[in-house]
């Protein structure tokens, strides 16, 4: 169980964490860029990213089952905070899926075409679902912290 914790935070350490880097730190700062260069630069960033947000949510999503399998033989034993984790991290790997195949993927083609105004477009609906996305990360990094207190 202890190797599965581990694992199971450094997936969200490195999902969570790149995600508010990049929507809190890097974002703004690349604001002294032109246009162009911005949108190259973050979908290069986002493309090196995105290789480990899968990577993640392989960790996040083998330990987690893995973790459910040792706590009990069915969902109705588990506590109600693992199932709020559950089904938060469902939707979350939803999300990024959703970016990763769309608009993700027009921002690399877009980009790679120098159709700056559809690339922009397509970064802001990524940065609108990553925002989302990292809020209910939050959440439910707050919900593994205090949900066994409640127990």
């Amino acid at each position: 169980m202890l190797f599965a914790k581990f694992f199971h935070l450094l997936g969200l350490t490195l999902w969570v964490g790149g995600m508010f880097f990049a929507h809190m730190a890097l974002r703004p700062a690349l604001g002294v860029l032109h246009p162009e260069q911005r949108l190259t630069l973050m979908a290069a960033v986002l493309a090196n990213f995105f290789i480990w947000v899968w990577v993640a949510i392989a960790l996040v999503l083998g330990s987690g089952l893995h973790m459910m399998a040792v706590m009990g033989a069915g969902a109705a034993k588990l506590p109600p905070y693992v199932h709020a984790m559950t089904g938060i991290g469902v939707v979350m790997m939803l999300i990024f899926a959703h970016i990763f195949f769309a608009p993700f993927r027009r921002l690399r083609l877009a980009a790679a075409q120098q159709d700056w105004d559809r690339a922009s477009r397509a970064l802001r609906q990524v940065r609108m679902l990553v925002g989302i996305n990292l809020c209910l990360g939050l959440l439910t990094i707050t919900i593994g912290a205090l949900g066994p207190l409640s127990a």
